[in-house]
């Protein structure tokens, strides 16, 4: 843990919990928005057949960003998500969204 804390750039384990709790509410968060958010769009597994649950991970990865960064903020921790945030994007060549 101490490898992470240091890489992360946090002091206790404290954060570090909260910051796990965050990753595990936003990942099922996200999971459970992306059905309605289907339907809503008209996305459905008889109307896409193989090709729905692929078309749902990309519904999701959106999804997820944001309830990241808002959770985060919820938890207290909007700082370390927001940066956690521009270095995954960049890492996905998506710079021209940030400009840092």
């Amino acid at each position: 843990m101490n490898k992470l804390k240091k890489r992360w750039g946090i002091k206790t384990n404290f954060q570090l919990t909260i910051i796990f709790i965050v990753f595990a509410i936003t990942g099922s968060a996200s999971a459970w928005l992306s059905k309605p958010f289907c339907l809503w769009l008209g996305i459905t597994d008889d109307y896409l057949g193989l090709w729905f649950t692929p078309v749902r991970l990309l519904l999701i990865f959106p999804i997820y960003q944001i309830l990241l960064v808002a959770i985060g903020f919820l938890f207290g921790q909007f700082k370390f998500f927001w940066n956690f945030e521009k270095k995954m994007l960049k890492r996905l060549g998506l710079t021209f969204l940030f400009k840092s």
